[in-house]
């Protein structure tokens, strides 16, 4: 596999999971099947202008170049770095952002449109969901965390 073939997997996996190192980096790498040497990673790193951005709780990590989050959801760019928490009860889940985020991921759940979810209400750094059935709370409190990368 190629340099081309390289850089889209490091693309995926960086928009796909908190990727905090490039020790972290090199092993998802290598998981795909892509066994890269630590100055190549680097090289890599270096010429997809990838940036290491503050978490909210937790380490920093990889993000891409703001021109290329066009090509990412909404959500994905978001929730990694502006969730906070998750809780809920019935078929009300109560979501907590960084101050200032709960606007914009309250619309980027709007934009997803997903079928369980009735609504959103969002507030400065809280957005209340309002799902269609009690039931659908751990499923969509789940996709949520898995899309925050939230580390169990």
């Amino acid at each position: 596999m190629g340099k081309a073939e390289r850089h889209t997997a490091i693309r995926e996996l960086i928009r796909e999971h908190r990727v905090a190192s490039q020790d972290q980096l090199r092993e998802l790498l290598i998981d795909r099947g892509f066994d890269v040497a630590q100055a190549t990673l680097s090289r890599d790193i270096r010429e997809l202008r990838l940036v290491k951005v503050s978490g909210a709780e937790g380490p920093s990590y990889y993000t891409l170049p703001p021109e290329e989050w066009e090509h990412t959801p909404a959500l994905l760019r978001l929730l990694p770095s502006l969730y906070v928490g998750a809780e809920g009860t019935g078929n009300l889940l109560v979501i907590r952002t960084l101050a200032g985020g709960a606007q914009a991921i309250a619309e980027a759940l709007d934009w997803e449109e997903w079928p369980e979810v009735l609504g959103t209400l969002a507030g400065d750094d809280t957005i209340l969901l309002i799902l269609r059935q009690a039931e659908q709370l751990p499923t969509v409190q789940a996709r949520i965390e898995e899309l925050a990368d939230v580390q169990s």
